[in-house]
């Protein structure tokens, strides 16, 4: 058994089945750990995913100065953070656009619309190309910059700016039918 520093060093040089035995004995109670933070397995699931994807990204570059146990800790716990402030962010979004639509318009007219604008996102999002939906839904859904999303994805700016404008161009093509 290697010290956190060896095993650190290892992974560094680009060592898989180190990186992977660290993956396999840590990932099940990092992912409970972030279930009591957020109460969300399937978000839990991700933000461990994440951690390890970055992890394993800036192998070379990252700087764990106390236990690698406790910077795994530390991380889930911090993105979790961000993910609740996120959720936070969306709820209070889309309860202005609720108490916006409530004071315009009929409400059954607006369910309808709103299922239907429902059901044409879903189609566009379906014919658009994977990384393309992707870096949408990162963008549109989650509130990420396209920095950000070029970062997470490890692709250029302009690649994720070209993407959106494919995206963008599908949707206004849709939406103008």
């Amino acid at each position: 058994m290697f010290s956190d520093s060896e095993i650190i060093g290892r992974i560094r040089q680009g060592d898989k089945q180190e990186f992977e035995k660290l993956f396999r004995s840590s990932y099940v109670s990092l992912v409970r750990y972030a279930k009591t933070l957020i109460r969300d397995l399937d978000a839990s699931e991700e933000i461990v995913q994440e951690l390890f994807f970055r992890l394993w990204q800036d192998r070379q570059t990252i700087r764990i100065e106390s236990s690698l146990n406790g910077y795994l800790y530390r991380s889930v716990h911090n993105r979790a953070l961000h993910y609740l402030e996120h959720q936070k962010v969306v709820s209070r979004h889309a309860g202005e656009v609720l108490a916006a639509a409530d004071m315009t318009s009929e409400p059954v007219t607006d369910a309808i619309y709103y299922h239907e604008l429902q059901a044409r996102v879903a189609r566009v999002l379906e014919r658009l190309p994977e990384r393309c939906r992707l870096i949408f839904k990162m963008n549109r859904f989650e509130g990420l910059k396209y920095i950000e999303i070029a970062d997470k994805l490890a692709v250029s700016l302009k690649t994720v700016e070209a993407d959106m404008g494919k995206a963008l161009k599908e949707f206004r093509k849709a939406l103008a039918e």
